[in-house]
């Protein structure tokens, strides 16, 4: 609920933390706490008047009461023309400490006696006549002596009833508003400590019961915002901010499920686009390879038959005899190449039948037995125990394995190792050998076709670009990896029978 701002003074930045109101406090201060507290200060002004003037009737009547209470001792002491006892009725007013001054008059307005602050002369004012002509009481403020009064004039009747001269009682005009001054800095004071408390009140009851709830919110869309695209909102505070969460996850959940299904067509156009590209460069390469099959294979069997023929009528020891051999092995050697172009770019198995792997291999290895026969290379074979079968073309899995085993003699230093084994789901074949290993750069170029390792003329590159076809023509993977205590480790993985063979 705080937002930190740089203050800078001078070469100095400090960072302060400002309290920063939100837009849902402002509107709370501004269309419930301020017409709130606009509302108790009305109130408070009109009671303030009201006690103003219940104060000024209190007092007022206070005055009159006392004016009664010596009107009759005095008019009594008046008829038998008694100063003394005129004098001494006015000084028991001052015993209650609310009187400023008393004094009596005749029905002329001229003053008889008085105690203490009090008009000296009312013949020049109609006080006198209106008491006389209406024989009621008269008030009023007025300047004595330069101070402010509040004075009340009662009539003094004698035993006929009639008036026969008038009391004045003054007090001072700011006893009206001393005691309505102190009740209006109390009423105040109250009011702003009731406001200060309503507005705290409101502020913390938005942020226990709202504010809290919202920032959780704001800050789990930030983490989003932020790249968390898995986070998800806690559905927790009032039913609206937790509806907003939910609808907020419901979003959230709606975009993720938008992006996956865009990451998944464009996976699939873009596997599209590549068994496209893979399809032109098929067609091209076996384009290529049946015009180079058409071209070469006529001319390399005459060239090999006339070779032959040659050899056999020169003598065995003869240089004739070497350059023979040499022009044979180059023929097979082209004829080697021309089919592995065929064997590449030759369509995938229409149909796949169930086949033993065990057979497989098998064969695999007696067809490769005597090219390992020649050298000094030994072939180690290891079979896990009734394994699965495998659906597939058993010609094309073949030829795959026949190109692995021969990279690996041609690798090899001492021997080279095969083994069938089962994981879960997949049959895997993995063939090892003993030789430098795989480069650590550049082995995702290994399976491109042309692409070799080998010395110019011992390789065609095609090896491993045909054993990835036929791989990925029976759905499986092929792994290239290192071994850990040297040489190099090919595993064809391929989805297994969910039958086991008898």
């Amino acid at each position: 609920m705080s937002k930190k701002y740089p203050f800078r003074f001078g070469t100095l930045t400090q960072r302060w933390a400002l309290p920063s109101l939100s837009g849902l406090q402002r509107t709370l201060l501004l269309f419930v706490v301020l017409p709130l507290l606009l509302l108790t200060a009305l109130g408070i002004r009109f009671g303030l008047e009201q006690a103003n003037q219940f104060q000024q009737q209190r007092l007022k009547n206070d005055l009159e009461l006392i004016g009664r209470a010596i009107s009759i001792p005095i008019g009594t002491a008046l008829g038998e023309n008694d100063r003394q006892a005129i004098e001494l009725a006015l000084g028991s007013v001052f015993v209650l400490g609310e009187v400023y001054g008393a004094s009596v008059f005749d029905v002329n307005g001229v003053r008889l006696a008085s105690a203490g602050v009090t008009e000296s002369d009312l013949t020049r004012t109609p006080i006198p006549d209106l008491i006389v002509a209406t024989g009621e009481s008269q008030q009023g403020f007025s300047q004595v002596g330069g101070r402010h009064l509040f004075s009340h004039f009662m009539p003094l009747f004698d035993v006929g009833g009639n008036i026969q001269g008038l009391i004045q009682i003054t007090r001072r005009a700011s006893d009206f508003g001393r005691a309505l001054d102190q009740l209006t800095i109390i009423a105040w004071a109250a009011w702003a400590l009731l406001g200060l408390t309503i507005i705290c009140a409101v502020m913390l009851g938005h942020y226990g019961g709202v504010g809290r709830h919202v920032d959780k919110l704001l800050a789990h869309m930030q983490q989003v915002a932020q790249g968390d695209h898995s986070h998800r909102a806690a559905q927790e505070g009032p039913s609206e901010v937790a509806a907003l969460a939910e609808g907020l996850n419901h979003m959230l959940d709606s975009i993720e499920q938008a992006r996956k299904e865009v990451d998944g067509h464009r996976a699939a156009e873009t596997a599209l686009l590549a068994q496209l590209k893979d399809n032109e460069k098929m067609a091209a390469i076996g384009g290529m390879a049946r015009g180079v099959a058409h071209e070469l294979g006529a001319p390399l069997s005459v060239i090999d038959g006339r070779a032959r023929r040659l050899q056999r009528s020169s003598a065995e020891d003869s240089p004739q005899q070497r350059e023979f051999s040499a022009i044979r092995a180059q023929v097979a050697r082209l004829t080697s190449t021309v089919k592995q172009l065929l064997d590449y770019s030759r369509p995938a198995a229409s149909t796949l039948r169930k086949t033993d792997p065990v057979q497989l291999v098998d064969s695999a290895l007696d067809a490769i037995k005597p090219e390992f026969e020649q050298t000094q290379i030994q072939l180690n074979s290891h079979y896990q125990a009734d394994l699965p079968a495998l659906y597939g073309a058993p010609a094309r899995l073949e030829l795959a394995l026949l190109n692995l085993l021969r990279n690996a003699l041609q690798a090899a230093k001492n021997q080279v190792d095969i083994n069938l084994s089962y994981n879960e789901h997949h049959l895997l074949i993995r063939i090892s050998d003993d030789g430098p290993g795989l480069p650590e750069t550049n082995r995702a170029q290994l399976v491109e076709p042309f692409y070799t390792t080998k010395a110019p003329g011992e390789g065609t590159g095609l090896g491993l670009a045909i054993v990835q076809t036929i791989v990925e023509e029976h759905g499986g993977e092929l792994l290239l990896s290192n071994r850990p205590e040297g040489g190099c480790q090919v595993c064809m993985q391929l989805p297994a029978h969910k039958e086991t063979n008898a």
